[in-house]
């Protein structure tokens, strides 16, 4: 059998040495503190119990949010491969600052103006999203060596896990402290302007990155609608695996906060107290398990990893069926291998996107995250809309059945990803450092 010879280049320090590496991650951990307290901690609760909206129709508000962040984020990857990715960093931010205090503004006596000013609002953050997370990974990518991207996408996808752990705790006792659910909403304009500050003085300019897209963009412009129709069909398995599994995520995203609640009777901050241990664990698991899927290969850690989250969430919707099941350890071991295998799966997904084209990095994963959005779109209204309505046919299936809808678009998203998404046949290589 042959074997191929490989010649690594100079040793590179470690990422966590590297200082443009680490307060990209610093930046983009304290964004996603502020975006999981302001749409998943805080609004949820806020909405029912201070504005007084029912479940489908909170689920509505979060789909406004969803939806504007899936339809932008394609556009705002083409533009932060066209103004640079710093930019989009900052004014992404800065939206959502705005859109953090006018919520708290909005008077509670305007009839149905409440609610489009709401939906407005969720809008105008999905935007700020929208800008900030794919410029966000495609400045980490050209921040890296080609050996050390996936590694680089785990950190960063370990920055969004502990975001949103750190979030529901943080926002929690935020709000129980202070006895006001908008605390936490002031808690996040607060990261927001930090974050818009630190990326304006801390990342860099990009117009290296600029000057290569001019040269192998000639036509330069900004967002073209054709160049997404044509990213969209370079990448067709990702986007349809895209589409199922975040609407998988979608079913419970909600009323996962306030399923905690109503079933077990847990505080804003005993809810935030169960997740966060999970969520640390994940984050000091995310490197290891990304290398593990590196020698797996891309391919096989996505089919592996979604084996492992259909697995745990399954468990997790017999609920639904089995009495026994309705327990909160059941619905924590159930999350473990929910984690390992998101931690298997989304670095080598986000990886193997990133690698396509280094000069449209951030049209490419623009377009993949409005894929996700779709299936979020889909799922986060589904599952409101049977949480709010099926507990007047049976309480407890009612609860649990926007987890097993999960269960289902996760079964199915794996059974897809063994059909598109195919293995690299195993090869012998001997790999030759110079540099020992």
């Amino acid at each position: 059998m042959k074997q191929k010879i490989q010649y690594l280049g100079p040793r590179t320090s470690p990422l966590f040495r590297q200082k443009p590496v680490v307060r990209l991650l610093i930046i983009a951990l304290l964004a996603e503190i502020g975006y999981a307290v302001l749409n998943l901690s805080a609004m949820p609760v806020y909405l029912k119990f201070d504005r007084g909206y029912d479940e489908d129709v909170i689920g509505f508000v979060l789909v406004a949010f969803l939806l504007s962040e899936a339809l932008f984020k394609g556009p705002m990857g083409q533009l932060a491969d066209r103004f640079g990715r710093k930019r989009l960093i900052v004014i992404g931010p800065a939206i959502s600052l705005v859109t953090s205090v006018l919520t708290i503004l909005i008077p509670h006596n305007i009839g149905a103006w409440e609610t489009v000013s709401l939906v407005s609002l969720r809008i105008l953050d999905g935007l700020g999203a929208a800008m900030l997370w794919p410029a966000a990974f495609a400045l980490m990518g050209d921040t890296v060596e080609d050996g050390q991207r996936q590694e680089a996408m785990s950190l960063l996808n370990m920055c969004y896990l502990g975001g949103i752990g750190l979030a529901f705790l943080v926002g929690g006792v935020i709000n129980d402290v202070s006895g006001e659910r908008y605390a936490s909403l002031v808690f996040s304009a607060i990261l927001f302007v930090g974050v818009a500050i630190a990326a304006y003085r801390l990342l860099p300019s990009g117009s290296d990155q600029r000057a290569s897209f001019s040269k192998s963009s000639p036509e330069g412009g900004g967002f073209q609608l054709s160049q997404l129709v044509e990213t969209a069909r370079a990448i067709p398995a990702y986007l349809t695996l895209a589409v199922a599994t975040f609407m998988a995520i979608g079913f419970p995203m909600a009323i996962i906060k306030i399923f905690a609640k109503e079933q077990f009777g847990l505080t804003e901050s005993g809810f935030g107290l169960i997740v966060l241990p999970g969520l640390l664990a994940m984050m000091a698991l995310s490197v290891p398990m990304s290398k593990l899927g590196e020698r797996m290969g891309r391919a096989r850690a996505v089919h592996r990893g979604l084996a492992l989250c259909s697995f745990g969430m399954a468990m997790i919707a017999l609920g639904a069926f089995v009495p026994s099941f309705r327990s909160l350890w059941v619905v924590a071991l159930g999350g473990i291998p929910v984690g390992i295998g998101f931690l298997l799966t989304i670095p080598a997904w986000f990886a193997s996107v990133a690698d396509l084209d280094p000069n449209k990095r951030a049209a490419n994963l623009g377009a993949i995250m409005t894929a996700q959005g779709v299936g979020a779109i889909i799922g986060a209204p589904l599952g409101s809309l049977l949480y709010a309505r099926l507990p007047n046919l049976d309480p407890d299936f009612g609860r649990y059945s926007p987890f097993l809808g999960c269960a289902i678009c996760l079964i199915f998203g794996w059974i897809l990803s063994l059909r598109i998404l195919k293995a690299d046949p195993p090869s012998e290589s001997v790999t030759i450092d110079k540099n020992p």
